[in-house]
């Protein structure tokens, strides 16, 4: 089904929303929180309900090694194997093909099982299959994410892999007996640093006409100021009236920056594999609780943050939970980051809402840059 957002504020290219698919909608910007086994790291979907998450991502790779993507699709899909009331994306194993450098020809790429070792292939047209079966309400396009920085025969390369794997992922999408009428599907836009191969890669998969479309490719090795400068030209390519998705970004400067750029959707590990590290959102910057100058320091994780669900234990006795290893603390840290961030995603709609978008992103390059 095709993905259609509805905008409710605009402030320069920054717009506040909201994204329909076939199965319910959501508010934009929107932070979705990444549940790679099926599960968000030290929650439950109960935790996800209470802190408001709208939409949870999760890994095609993974699961369709374990349990398997049959044993999802019998089990009535994703949202319902992991007692989920929200909605769900899931991605197409493309990362897997930058994290995990698998071997890559025109057909597909060839993985070894990172739990048993066995090998096993994705294509275009089997990844959207797989997604099919795990039911996701949106399902990304496969596509080759190459690591930057990288000589631009590469990513050429990886770009136009990308382009004539969205036709044949597209074509598979569609004829699926299922699919079509139950998720949407996401082209993605690849092409480095390179602002020409970027804007190709734009239109070219606009031509191929997906449900909603997706930047792909970017924070994963090259500077703040490439990045932006990358997608600078890429969301003037992208429709008006469909999710404009950011790939792989959670944190509150990289956020507002793409916001400002037209984005409307991100996801991203960095406030779960913080708090398992003891790294703390705040409304004052990071703080590392591991830092000895916690130790006795009887403040909640963030005064000015009342609503946290960690907000009742101090610092220190969070800190000990951390340094002993006990897995409460790292379950109160990511409920922590994980409210945190959304607070600070919602706060950065409202000021769209509100006309203050300008402020709130000085604001924040104030804190956090």
């Amino acid at each position: 089904m095709r993905a259609s957002f509805v905008p409710e504020a605009v402030e320069g290219d920054a717009r506040a929303g909201r994204v329909e698919v076939a199965q319910g909608s959501f508010s934009t910007p929107c932070f979705m929180p990444v549940g790679t086994r099926g599960a968000v790291r030290h929650l439950t979907s109960a935790d996800l309900t209470r802190l408001g998450v709208e939409v949870v991502l999760a890994n095609t790779y993974h699961l369709m090694l374990r349990p398997g993507a049959e044993v999802v699709r019998d089990l009535g899909g994703l949202a319902a194997f992991a007692a989920w009331d929200g909605l769900t994306l899931t991605d197409s194993g493309g990362y897997q093909i930058f994290s995990l450098q698998p071997r890559v020809d025109d057909d597909g790429a060839e993985f070894r099982s990172t739990y048993d070792g066995s090998t096993h292939r994705l294509t275009p047209e089997s990844a959207a299959r797989v997604q099919a079966d795990l039911g996701a309400d949106m399902q990304m396009v496969l596509d080759v994410c190459p690591a930057l920085p990288a000589p631009k025969a590469v990513v050429r390369k990886a770009m136009e892999r990308t382009a004539q794997w969205a036709v044949r992922g597209r074509r598979a999408f569609l004829d699926h007996p299922n699919a079509p009428g139950r998720q949407s599907q996401f082209g993605i836009v690849q092409g480095g640093i390179d602002p020409g191969l970027r804007a190709e890669s734009a239109e070219r998969t606009v031509q191929v006409g997906f449900d909603g479309y997706a930047v792909g490719g970017l924070s994963v090795g090259e500077t703040r100021s490439e990045m932006l400068d990358s997608l600078d030209g890429v969301t003037a390519c992208l429709p008006t009236d469909q999710p404009r998705y950011f790939m792989g970004l959670g944190d509150p400067v990289g956020l507002v920056e793409v916001v400002a750029r037209g984005i409307d959707m991100f996801d991203c590990v960095l406030p779960t594999r913080h708090a398992r590290h003891g790294t703390v959102l705040t409304t004052g910057g990071r703080l590392n609780l591991r830092n000895a100058r916690f130790t006795t320091d009887d403040q909640p994780l963030d005064p000015g943050f009342p609503a946290s669900p960690a907000h009742r234990w101090s610092r220190a006795y969070l800190r000990h939970l951390l340094l002993t290893d006990e897995p409460t603390g790292r379950q109160l840290l990511t409920l922590h980051n994980l409210a945190w961030l959304l607070d600070f995603v919602a706060r950065l709609r409202t000021a769209i809402l509100d006309g203050r978008f300008v402020e709130f992103r000085a604001e924040t390059l104030a804190v956090w840059s």
